[in-house]
């Protein structure tokens, strides 16, 4: 009965430490505009890992990637602002993609 119950312990602690650990990695982006006609995206994840080498999109309304690059080593990413919506795209992988519609960020 003892071994029964440190087994459904275990299995408790495990399914909640797992729980725990999925949502330990959420991605974060801060995208500011620069006032001279380019924005700059700041990226991390929330256990504090480094967002250096995340790919960034810069996507028009109808999903046309207009920019592409990567977060540098200081996990910052500045593009040009495209004419017209766009859409800033953080795409880490699966389960680890943010969005930001260009009439969202601000100075």
């Amino acid at each position: 009965m003892i071994l029964r119950g440190t087994i459904t312990g275990l299995a408790i602690a495990v399914l909640v430490f797992a729980g725990s650990a999925a949502w330990a990695h959420t991605p974060l982006m801060l995208c500011m505009d620069n006032g001279d006609n380019s924005v700059t995206c700041q990226g991390g994840f929330s256990d504090g890992s480094s967002a250096a080498g995340v790919i960034m999109r810069i996507k028009a309304p109808d999903g046309r990637v207009l920019q592409e690059g990567r977060m540098d080593d200081s996990a910052e990413f500045s593009f040009m602002k495209p004419r017209g919506d766009f859409l800033v795209v953080f795409d880490a992988g699966p389960e680890h993609q943010l969005r930001v519609p260009g009439r969202q960020i601000g100075q």
